[in-house]
């Protein structure tokens, strides 16, 4: 009987370790789970970065874990503006710049923008001149500010004080160019680009840009035509001869590497409200201790601790004439924005999510945030587009004789692409045909202005539409007439909309959120919002960049804890 039970315990282990073995053998790692074949094999097939991790913060970004909140909970509203209902949203976990973006950084952009496209040059001068923010907007009729309006911004004393007098058109580029550029550098550091390469080899023919080095590699600056030295070699997108016939590799890594980021973006509206409100701070194990009014906790503006006792918490304007308050122990420290990183940071380790500067956010303004339609990464302002395909079937590269510009209300001329972006246009019903998810490109109107949500709709009777009975009948700027942008002057006349309108509110008006150095406590409620026109630009409204996380809702470090 003895003799059985030890049998029955040794076969049990055998079996253990020969399951174990089997188990450990079969990790799937770098064997296909759907083949049983080899992946990342010397002899060549599939290839894949099997030791990817997470992703990894992006230059100036620091980690909001996503979740569900209240969007839109006001704690006062003396306006009684009726633009917000509150409504329960889900947020994906991004990532958020710690810091509105600064002069010095706009700068960096701005310096990029003069020598690779030379404003000297009549193909390029309005490239340059497009990106310049306005800086006349700190003047006023009956005040004397002519020291910002030439110090503001380039002077190193307001190096690190955030950027004003960027439009939101003019924050999407800068986006834009960032992502280019820190992509461009992380693959520099690779191995994967020539060291040195975004100084010595850059010119307007030959830019760096993510997408068109992603889909068409052999057009893009960048591209490795030798055998990579610092980069994975199994990253390799195409294989060549050379003269003598010898295998030549060029080194492209796809998304499948791993090492391109997400693309640098404005935040949404339910984004930036959320990481404002900090609610981390105030989780205790999975309960609430409490209503949050401020990124901070507490009902007041001014700190509670007893080392700073009465030190304001944010930059705004305290009363009618008193931006600061008196001098010394009660002033606030500042009378226009203040140096990022002045105040202390919310729960997420973002700085000024209240005051200093209110900031623009990526949606479309509506009085009404839908929630009945999607309760989930809420966004207002989808307008869908696609590569343009060549007639040889590659995707169009901007060239230097292709850039295309977009004139403004305010006349102004901003590029619409650069070179050597891929071409974009709109989806097409054909791309749409039998969705159920989407079926146009624009989808700005959606539930909220399209002729389906206008009283003014009539579906079985085609009429001519009127434009004084739009559902948000604000001004349009088409009557505007230009001569082609090359000429002298450019601009040939200025109209002027005299129709009556009823509204500012449209396609081209975007939402701005926090409060700022010129506005009162009321506004620093992460939940208040206020809308400006896309293209044009003031004193107070700034902006920061937000990068979606992929992967994992937590970083490992949160998982580990919870699990302990």
């Amino acid at each position: 009987m003895k003799l059985n039970v030890a049998l029955k315990a040794v076969i049990a282990v055998v079996c253990g370790v020969s399951l174990l073995s089997c188990n450990k053998s079969n990790n799937y790692k770098n064997t296909s789970r759907a083949t049983g074949w080899d992946i990342n094999s010397d002899e060549g097939g599939f290839q894949y970065n099997t030791d990817y991790k997470e992703q990894e913060a992006a230059p100036g970004l620091v980690f909001v874990e996503g979740g569900t909140y209240t969007m839109g909970r006001v704690q006062d509203d003396p306006m009684h503006d009726w633009n917000n209902t509150p409504t329960q949203q889900h947020v994906q976990s991004f990532y958020m710049d710690e810091t509105e973006v600064t002069n010095k950084m706009y700068l960096e952009y701005l310096d990029w923008l003069r020598r690779v496209f030379p404003p000297s040059e009549e193909n390029y001068k309005n490239i340059y001149n497009g990106a310049l923010p306005d800086t006349l907007v700190w003047r006023n009729r009956l005040g004397y500010n002519e020291t910002m309006v030439t110090n503001y911004l380039r002077h190193p004393a307001y190096a690190e004080y955030p950027v004003v007098g960027v439009s939101w058109i003019q924050a999407v580029e800068f986006s834009k160019w960032r992502t280019d550029r820190v992509n461009e550098h992380r693959l520099e550091d690779e191995g994967f680009i020539k060291e040195g390469a975004h100084l010595t080899d850059v010119d307007a023919s030959s830019t760096f840009n993510t997408e068109t080095y992603i889909h068409t590699p052999s057009k893009a600056y960048g591209g490795n035509t030798e055998i990579s030295q610092g980069g994975d070699e199994s990253q390799d997108r195409l294989s060549e001869t050379n003269e003598a016939g010898n295998p030549v590799k060029k080194v492209y890594p796809g998304r499948e590497s791993g090492l391109i980021y997400p693309e640098y973006r404005l935040p949404t509206e339910a984004e930036w409200e959320y990481a404002a409100l900090g609610l981390v701070g105030i989780r205790n194990y999975n309960t609430y201790r409490g209503r949050k009014k401020y990124p901070w906790d507490g009902q007041y503006t001014r700190n509670g601790d007893v080392k700073k006792m009465g030190d304001q918490l944010a930059n705004f304007k305290q009363g009618d004439g008193d931006y600061g308050g008196i001098a010394g122990w009660s002033d606030d420290g500042a009378d226009i924005t203040a140096e990022v990183k002045t105040y202390e940071p919310n729960d997420y380790g973002l700085y000024d999510m209240a005051g200093n500067v209110a900031e623009w956010v990526a949606d479309v303004y509506r009085p009404i945030v839908d929630d009945e339609f999607n309760d989930f990464n809420y966004y207002r302002g989808n307008v869908y587009t696609k590569h343009e395909i060549t007639e040889d079937g590659t995707v169009k590269v901007v060239g230097t004789d292709d850039i295309v510009y977009d004139t403004l209300s305010n006349g102004k001329l901003v590029a619409r692409n650069l070179p050597g972006e891929i071409a974009q246009v709109p989806v097409t019903e054909e791309d749409t045909y039998m969705r159920t998810n989407f079926n146009e490109s624009d989808q700005r109107d959606y539930r909220d202005g399209d002729k389906s949500s206008s009283r003014y709709y009539q579906p079985f009777q085609e009429v001519e539409e009127d434009p004084s009975k739009r559902m948000y009948n604000s001004p349009t700027y088409d009557n505007f007439t230009y001569a082609d942008s090359s000429a002298e002057g450019g601009i040939t006349e200025r109209g002027y909309d005299k129709e009556k309108r009823t509204t500012l509110v449209s396609d081209e008006v975007r939402v701005y959120k926090g409060g700022s150095w010129r506005d009162r406590a009321y506004w620093l409620d992460p939940a208040q919002r206020r809308y400006f026109p896309q293209d044009m630009a003031t004193d107070y409204i700034g902006f920061r960049n937000a990068m979606s996380r992929v992967g994992s809702k937590s970083l490992d470090n949160n998982k580990s804890a919870r699990s302990n």
